[in-house]
This record gives structure tokens, C-alpha cells and sequence, in this order.
């Protein structure tokens, strides 16, 4: 068994194409018409044709995007951000930073998919050492074991 893609139902393909090469930077790997693969095992499913696979109405799917989320690690954090507040972003909550110290955002596709990207790990670990924390402060701060925050000094 392997796991492959993660799969999310739009209404309107060709806007969520868009937003999310204009948002993530993904891109278009196979294109079926009403099913899209993006770079990062992302699939978008129109409703349409969704509700034609399981057998029910496009009017019976309900729509409620707040009970899970699609999420995302950024390297260059700041960067995106930045390019997050120049664009139409309706957003969940601005950048926060969790207990544990990784800086995260959350906002709506345009569906109303929850998306969030976070700081990658291994620059919240290098963001802390850089500040004079030694490892062990790292690891005592991020509430994880030392062999972690070695591993991302790596």
C-alpha cells in the first residue's frame, strides 16, 4: 500500500489552478478536465464529477472546508509571508508563531479549504540556534528530543 495523493473537491477547477500556482507556486503535472495533479500530491476534483463517483447529488455534498486542512512546509517562512500580503488572502488567522516555536499561517482556497504553511522544522531549529540557544535549550523549547534538533543541524 502506498499512499499517493491528497485529494480535495473545487467548484471551479480553473480558479483553483490558479490560485495555487499563484499562491504555492504548484504546478500542473497531469490534467484529466475535471481531475488535476499538482506538483506536491495535491489532486482537485471537480463537484461534478465527484458526486457522479460516489453516487450522490452535487447538491447533497454539503460544503464545510473547516474540518481539516491541506498543509505545507516553506523554507524562505518570511518570503512567503511577505508575498502572502500583497495578494487577495482571505485568512484564517495571520502569522502566529505555536508553542513550540514554528511560525505557521492559515487562509482559504477558494473553496474554502483551509491551507496552511508552516515553517519547515529545520529552520525553526536553526532560527533558535542562531539566536544563541544551544541544542539543548532548542530541544527543551520545542518540547522534542535533542536527537531532533542534531538531526536538523545536519
Amino acid at each position: 500500500m502506498k499512499m499517493k495523493n491528497t485529494l480535495i473537491v473545487v467548484k471551479d477547477i480553473k480558479k483553483s489552478i490558479r490560485f495555487y500556482a499563484d499562491v504555492l507556486g504548484l504546478r500542473v503535472v497531469t490534467d484529466f478536465g475535471a481531475n488535476v495533479t499538482l506538483t506536491g500530491g495535491l489532486s482537485l476534483q471537480t463537484v461534478e464529477s465527484w458526486a457522479e463517483f460516489i453516487d450522490v447529488s452535487p447538491d447533497d455534498l454539503g460544503w464545510c472546508g473547516k474540518v481539516g486542512e491541506v498543509y505545507f512546509e516553506e523554507e524562505n517562512f518570511d518570503e512567503f509571508a511577505d508575498k502572502l500580503s500583497t495578494l487577495d488572502i482571505n485568512y484564517v488567522h495571520p502569522v502566529k508563531e505555536h508553542g513550540w516555536g514554528q511560525r505557521v499561517v492559515r487562509f482559504y482556497d477558494p473553496d474554502g479549504h483551509i491551507i496552511e504553511v508552516g515553517e519547515s522544522i529545520k529552520n525553526v531549529v536553526n532560527r533558535f540556534l542562531n539566536s544563541g540557544m544551544t541544542p539543548q535549550k532548542v530541544a527543551e523549547r520545542m518540547d522534542v528530543p535533542v536527537k531532533v534538533v542534531n538531526a536538523c543541524m545536519r
